[in-house]
This record gives C-alpha cells, structure tokens and sequence, in this order.
C-alpha cells in the first residue's frame, strides 16, 4: 500500500517537472517556446512602481504580462496602462499559490475569479495562462484546457525574483543562446519575491532589449516588439 500510495504521490506531480525538463513539458504539451520571434513575458503584476516602470524600459517593444487577479484589484489603473500600451495580458491566477497544494474546486474558483478580474479592469479577454511557480497539477492543466486557454511556460529566465541578483547576471542568464522562438520570463513585482528586485529586471531590460533585437534580426525572425504579444503558435 505505501508503494501504491507514493507512486500516486509521484504521477500527482509529474507536471510540477515541466518548468525544468523539457521532455515533461513536451509530453504534457505544455509549450515552453512560440513560432516566430522571442516573446517578453513578465509574471506577478501589476505592481504600482515596478510594472509602470518596466513599461518604461520596453518603450515600443511589446510584452505579454502575466498578472495576478489580487494585484489587478490593488492597482486597477496599472493594470489598464499596460493595456493602454499596447501590450498583451494574461492569466497567473487569482492568488499567487501553488496549484499542487490547492482541490480541483479550489482551483477552478481561483481561475474564474482571476478571468472575472482581469477580463474586466483590463477589458480584455485573456486566453493564456501560466501557473504560480509554472507549477501546474493534473487538475489545473485540465481546468485551464477545458476552458480553452493556451498554457505557456517559458525556455529562458533569469531568476530576477531574487535578493541581490545583479541587472547584468539577469540579463546574462536570460538572453544566454537566445533564438527566435524563445520565451523570456521575467517579473514587473515583488508582491512574491524578494523586496526591490523589480529595480535590477527594469535595469537589465536595455542589456535584454538589445540581445532580443541582435538575435531577431540575425535570424531574419520578426523583432521583439512585434512577436512578444502575437497569439501564440506551438512548434
């Protein structure tokens, strides 16, 4: 019985390796990168400092935003310039939890009450979603293609949610080999994540920018501020 039970326990969270193993993520279909040129991806916001600086530092490169539902209601207003300006949004959830953690009714509550939110202070209609941590369940990966949105992950990051990680380390990691296809995880907050760190992400962004565009037009791929909103494509 304990064998039983602990390789239940395991299957419950093979989509948990997705972010860290590409054949997983393959298996599950649950895209790491995009057709056509390298998408700008930026999870945890709005924020009300950092993702109005974040749009700063793209200028007319456009991004897809990844927000939390408890976010948007704390800074509606944000939420509305990142549509404003002419970037995509899309769905984190509601709360910022792990999903392994949470019921299936647990968590098809969080996916609508985040879709209601979002949909409505942004006046859009998101159809991409990535979970907290990119930690899907069995559960969540099935309510979120039963309600017909496209789970995204992403193929590079910079780990800038972290304390003391420097704006030349982020960008480093983060345009490390970089292809058109490529999505780059990055975040406009620190609701989740160390205080501050949003600062060294807005100062690494020039570094970035400039990777993503050398690399685009090396590649004959289409630029950055074109591609990083486009609905999405699945190799």
């Amino acid at each position: 019985m304990r064998l039983i039970l602990s390789a239940a326990a395991a299957a419950w969270t093979v989509p948990a390796l997705a972010p860290i193993a590409p054949p997983v993520a393959a298996a599950l279909r649950l895209p790491r990168r995009l057709h056509g040129g390298i998408s700008l991806t930026f999870d945890d916001g709005p924020h009300p400092l950092g993702t109005p600086a974040v749009l700063d530092a793209l200028g007319d490169t456009k991004a897809t935003f990844f927000m939390v539902g408890e976010r948007v209601l704390a800074a509606p207003d944000v939420a509305r310039e990142v549509v404003a300006r002419g970037h995509a949004v899309a769905i984190h959830g509601h709360r910022h939890r792990n999903l392994l953690r949470l019921t299936p009714a647990q968590i098809a509550r969080d996916l609508d009450e985040a879709y209601e939110v979002i949909a409505t202070h942004t006046g859009t209609t998101p159809a991409l979603h990535r979970p907290p941590y990119g930690i899907y369940s069995w559960p969540a990966l099935n309510e979120v293609r039963r309600r017909g949105w496209t789970p995204l992950l992403w193929s590079r990051w910079g780990h800038d949610w972290r304390a003391r990680r420097s704006p030349a380390k982020i960008a480093a990691e983060v345009t490390r080999d970089l292809h058109p296809g490529d999505v780059l995880l990055l975040h406009d907050g620190d609701d989740y994540s160390a205080a501050g760190s949003w600062r060294n992400t807005v100062a690494a962004l020039p570094e970035i920018l400039r990777a993503c565009s050398t690399a685009g037009r090396t590649s004959g791929a289409p630029r950055p501020s074109r591609s990083s909103a486009d609905p999405p494509g699945v190799p």
